[in-house]
């Protein structure tokens, strides 16, 4: 073991710690020897001299689990936080096992957002995998998630690293890791990596890196953009039509990534330029205008709903911080109101997007599209309606890519999760939120010039499959024992199922924890009496239970669809009152 370092005043070597804890102290003392960021060095060594050995306690009581995709966590010192050496940890966890399966000076592609860190972390990662003998390809500047899982497959990486947590709060940072497919891990490899990740925490010696101008290490090349500019365009099929070259779209990357690429994409396109919310166009890790840089937050779109009534838009455009999401709002004409706005639910785009696709995209009846268990239904009828597989799966995108790969011989068109998560053809086997805007603009585009909208298209969906009303929300819980609660309210409703529920009764029951012959995950599913589902599933990013609520209500033709709609929305309503007084 190197010997220990002085941070500051204070030296590690002599740490005791709290009376009958002495395995708190040496963990403590062996991560600040190891640790080669100064500034989580004095941050431990700050807590150490506080004496807040419950904090430390709170920070050494575990590692971070890394489990399918990586490691998210709230940047800070500790095992149990994102910071230089876990993230030096799970490389080297990530490139001894590519090495295992007989990947010896494997290619890893490197990429990052621009959070706090995440450049930090992405060199950290390269200079992990040249060390080890391997070569990595990293990110010129920081970029989008798409970008990253694309890059993989065009380049045959043998793995991708992508740097960031999504959507989630300014504190935090995460760590996704890709295969040679292109796709998010799942297990069995996922613990694979975990345990040699293990074996690199409980090295003595610390992981070896290589600077940052190791040969080994080189930057990503333009042509890969390019590339993956070119793919995006040619998904479309009416680029040089009037009716696109005058759209007006307003767009918001939440002060993340996606600007620079979507403004390239759409200007590729045929496209005039996005009219870009001028506070949130810049990346900005504090993410200082929104409260949550995430489309689906309350008020998260303010600014460019504010944007789009001022340049009279026709649709706006919304990524999250690493673009993999969209997030759509659309003018709607309000009796007395004049023009209004109003956002899309991600099952709206989600069946908007697929009908679109099937519609406009040749393939037969090899094409596929897929979804999961909580979000809407109506896209297996969409499906049905056009004589093509459908799939559904668990739970995010690393399992709603597996049906394409599990059976090569189909097409796949499109894959969505309710969460604003849309894939668009298979050259990215990730959501991938450019993709989504700029196909999304296309559909603008075509209904704009034969005298329709949004709002006609969805009525005729409804008019033809039933209005599948949905609506999900989350029960959130603060502090460490969050993830606790959210699981005592799950034991709950397992355990205390009511026959009833807003006068509908309960016909089945999914535990999707215990079905056998798939995978499993943490989600119970009720089927209730006139063709109503509820999901409750706990976040598997943050203490949160999250509940999912469908009923499809019948749209006649002789019913004007405004009643249609007041009706669904005042059952839809009924339920959810029932669900939370249930939880």
């Amino acid at each position: 073991m190197p010997s220990p370092q002085p941070v500051g005043e204070f030296d590690p070597a002599g740490l005791t710690g709290p009376a009958g804890d002495p395995a708190l102290a040496a963990a403590v003392r062996r991560w600040m020897v190891h640790d080669p960021d100064p500034v989580t060095r004095a941050e431990l060594a700050a807590l150490v001299e506080a004496g807040d050995w419950a904090e430390l306690g709170r920070r050494f009581a575990g590692r971070l689990h890394f489990g399918t995709a990586g490691l998210r966590a709230e940047l800070g010192a500790g095992p149990l936080r994102m910071n230089r050496l876990v993230v030096r940890q799970a490389a080297a966890g990530l490139v001894r096992t590519l090495a295992a399966h007989g990947s010896a000076s494997p290619l890893v592609v490197v990429g990052y957002d621009a959070r706090h860190n995440s450049d930090v972390f992405a060199r950290d990662t390269a200079g992990v995998v040249a060390a080890a003998g391997g070569r990595a390809v990293l990110f010129a500047g920081h970029g989008p998630t798409p970008l990253l899982a694309f890059a993989v497959r065009h380049l045959r990486a043998d793995a991708g690293v992508m740097v960031t947590a999504s959507h989630n709060p300014p504190a935090d940072n995460g760590y996704k890791v890709y295969l040679a497919d292109g796709a998010q891990i799942v297990p069995p490899i996922d613990a694979e990596i975990a345990a040699r990740i293990a074996d690199a925490a409980g090295a003595e010696e610390p992981v070896p890196v290589a600077p940052a101008d190791h040969p080994a290490i080189g930057l990503l090349d333009p042509a890969v953009l390019d590339a993956y500019l070119e793919v995006l365009t040619g998904q479309l099929t009416t680029v040089a039509s009037p009716a696109t070259r005058t759209l007006r779209a307003a767009y918001t990357p939440l002060h993340g990534v996606g600007a620079e690429l979507a403004g390239r994409a759409f200007a590729a396109a045929g496209f005039p330029p996005l009219h870009v919310v001028a506070a949130q166009a810049d990346p900005d890790p504090d993410f200082p205008t929104v409260a949550f840089p995430n489309p689906e937050e309350p008020g998260a779109l303010d600014l460019g709903l504010a944007l789009a009534r001022e340049v009279d838009a026709d649709v706006l455009l919304a990524n999250d911080p690493d673009a993999d999401r969209l997030g759509v709002a659309i003018p709607v004409r309000a009796s007395g109101d004049g023009a209004g706005w109003r956002a899309l639910t991600g099952n709206e785009i989600g069946a908007l997007l697929a009908d679109h696709l099937l519609r406009r995209r040749a393939g037969g009846a090899q094409r596929l599209v897929v979804t999961t268990i909580v979000s809407s239904r109506l896209l297996r009828r969409i499906a049905a309606e056009h004589g093509v597989h459908y799939a559904e799966t668990l739970t995010g995108f690393k399992w709603i890519v597996r049906p394409a790969l599990d059976h090569p011989e189909r097409t796949f068109v499109f894959g969505y999760e309710e969460a604003l998560g849309y894939s668009v053809g298979p050259a990215v086997r990730d959501k991938d939120g450019i993709a989504a805007a700029l196909v999304f603009a296309e559909l603008v585009a075509e209904l704009r010039a034969a005298g329709s909208s949004v709002p006609d298209r969805l009525e005729e969906l409804a008019r033809r499959h039933g209005l599948h009303a949905t609506v999900g929300w989350s029960i959130r819980f603060a502090g460490q024992v969050g993830a606790g609660q959210a699981a005592a309210v799950m034991d709950r409703v397992r355990s205390a199922p009511p026959a009833t529920l807003a006068g509908r009764r309960r016909l089945a029951a999914v535990d999707h924890a215990t079905r056998p012959g798939v995978e499993r995950t943490d989600a119970l599913e009720w089927e209730l009496e006139g063709d109503a589902r509820i999901v409750f599933r706990p976040s598997g990013t943050e203490p949160k239970l999250k509940v999912y609520l469908e009923l499809v209500h019948p749209a006649p033709a002789a019913q004007p669809f405004p009643a249609v709609e007041a009706a669904a929305a005042a059952e839809l309503a009924s339920v959810r009152a029932a669900i939370e007084a249930l939880v």
